[in-house]
């Protein structure tokens, strides 16, 4: 309750600041959210029963599955805005004549709406339930994930609507401003510290790895955050600021980010959600528990380095670009390991790979995690990137990556658990499954290819010289020549956005028609009185 009423109240003072603006938006939602919430609580004290005396022996899964909620509509808005932009690319003439729904407003909404709305609710419901399991215990209290889930989501709020009104930082996947920058600091302190304190009181004495991972995602994006979101504010009533990095050293600061997003929330934290359902979906021990930590180890240290390979042929300096390259290509070696260790966990039960379209999903994603990472190395090599970069074959890339890798491995874990946490034995629609698999599977691979052949066709058009040592294509040439492969784009894009509405609504089934199935033997291990 106190809580909610400081978040009205902070709401409050920044809509008086501010006065107008991005700003003052987003201080009224924050206000009207501080005053929903103490309501909402305020109710519960009359409504709700008291708590059971014996919740303590039992896990605490209701931040879980608000986050699974929050994930599905996340999913929903990120991908169908990424399809409208897909169709724009095609029929830019489509764009109405309003400020909002331009390509430039709209992309960082895509962007973060997927990678953050999307993927980072995955990550803090999924890291929840997996610490839970693999220690033993339950959440070292219950206020703290809540105000962990609802403030990540405040922020993801902020930052949509701050896109649609014109407000960035222009950093890539960092565009919210320094306000909103300021809360996540908060929110993410608070869910490192809420991990920390359950893994400290955990009854399991041996770490598992997929806490390994999600504790690098936690600790290192924070890090991340921070220092490539250093920035001095306009006036403290403004939304606009401007950072502290200049030049060459903010491009590189910028890509340290970038790619360690990439290392850190995109791979770290999703290897640790595989980790952990792939195997107990297979219901097989992890082929090599050794081979987990040293790719661990091997992921941590190279990836740090790697961010320069972004900035081949641009003036930073040569050697630091060489350095990117190395530790890029060195960086297959680990992501290989961390593949071809959840592949080989499937050894003796293809059977159920086959049967299982949710097992599927995951081996899918080991897959495509697999082939991603080796292209991901390929192109960081300075004269592939010569041909590769600034063209749409590393927006392929990219999508393998979030398509193929970081989206199938969530729609793994989410069909494992909505069962099981609203008291199921199996999903409200088995067969929508199988179809969400498929769907799923298609629009990846017409997405992909598509603009592997758009990438290298506008690498060679544009580096293609006649006789007389002029351009043989005019830039308006080689767009042209991209709308077939941008069709093909959009239609991949959408049968992907079909299945993952067709999850949202599978899924809301399920929560729907709640069971009452419940297994005893997944219950924190609490200490007995002796007799």
């Amino acid at each position: 309750m106190v809580l909610s009423v400081g978040l009205a109240i902070l709401g409050l003072l920044m809509a008086a600041v501010a006065k107008t603006g991005p700003m003052a938006l987003h201080g009224g939602i924050a206000l009207v959210l501080g005053i929903a919430l103490v309501f909402y609580l305020g109710g519960a004290l009359y409504d709700h029963p008291e708590p059971p005396v014996l919740r303590l022996a039992e896990y605490y899964d209701a931040p879980t599955r608000f986050g699974i909620v929050m994930t599905l509509i996340w999913a929903v808005v990120g991908m169908g805005v990424g399809v409208w932009l897909a169709a724009l690319m095609y029929w830019p003439e489509a764009t109405p004549a309003v400020p909002w729904t331009s390509y430039g407003r709209l992309r960082p909404v895509h962007t973060s709406g997927v990678i953050f709305g999307f993927g980072g609710n995955a990550l803090i419901a999924t890291s929840f339930y997996v610490l839970q399991r693999t220690s033993r215990a339950r959440l070292a209290d219950a206020v703290s994930p809540w105000f962990v889930l609802i403030g990540f989501n405040l922020f993801c709020i902020w930052a949509a609507t701050g896109y649609v009104m014109g407000q960035t930082q222009s950093k890539e996947y960092a565009e919210p401003e320094w306000y909103a920058d300021l809360w996540l600091v908060v929110v993410w302190v608070t869910y490192f510290v809420v991990y920390i304190r359950t893994l400290a009181r955990r009854a399991e004495p041996h770490i598992y790895v997929a806490n390994w991972y999600y504790m690098a995602f936690i600790l290192v994006v924070a890090m991340l955050h921070i220092v490539n979101n250093l920035a001095l504010p306009v006036t403290w009533g403004s939304g606009e600021s401007f950072t502290i990095w200049s030049g060459v050293q903010d491009a590189m600061i910028q890509w340290w980010y970038g790619h360690n997003a990439v290392a850190f929330f995109l791979t770290a934290g999703f290897l640790g959600m595989l980790y952990y359902f792939l195997p107990v979906r297979a219901q097989r021990p992890i082929w090599s528990y050794r081979l987990s930590i040293l790719s661990f180890w091997g992921i941590v240290f190279f990836y740090m380095w790697a961010g320069s390979h972004h900035l081949h042929y641009t003036a930073l300096p040569y050697w630091v670009q060489t350095l990117g390259m190395t530790f890029s290509i060195m960086l297959l070696v680990p992501s290989w390991a961390s593949a071809g260790n959840a592949i080989a966990t499937l050894n003796g039960a293809w059977h159920k790979v086959r049967d299982d379209a949710v097992l599927r999903f995951m081996f899918v994603a080991a897959v495509f995690y697999g082939l991603s990472t080796f292209e991901g190395s390929f192109l960081a090599i300075r004269p592939v990137n010569s041909l590769s970069h600034y063209t749409d074959w590393t927006v392929g890339h990219v999508h393998s990556g979030t398509l193929g890798w970081v989206a199938m491995i969530i729609f793994g874990a989410i069909y494992s658990l909505v069962p099981k946490l609203w008291g199921r034995a199996d999903m409200a629609w088995p067969k929508a499954v199988e179809w969400h698999f498929w769907l799923a599977i298609t629009g990846t691979l017409i997405y992909v290819v598509s603009l592997w052949n758009a990438g290298i066709t506008q690498g060679l058009m544009w580096r293609a010289y006649d006789e007389g040592g002029a351009l043989s294509y005019s830039f308006i040439e080689s767009v042209e020549a991209m709308l077939p492969y941008y069709a093909a784009r959009t239609l991949g894009g959408a049968l992907f956005l079909t299945g993952a509405v067709l999850c949202a609504l599978n899924c809301r089934a399920t929560m729907r028609a709640a069971g009452d199935k419940v297994d005893e033997t997944d219950r924190p291990l609490v200490a007995q009185p002796a007799e």
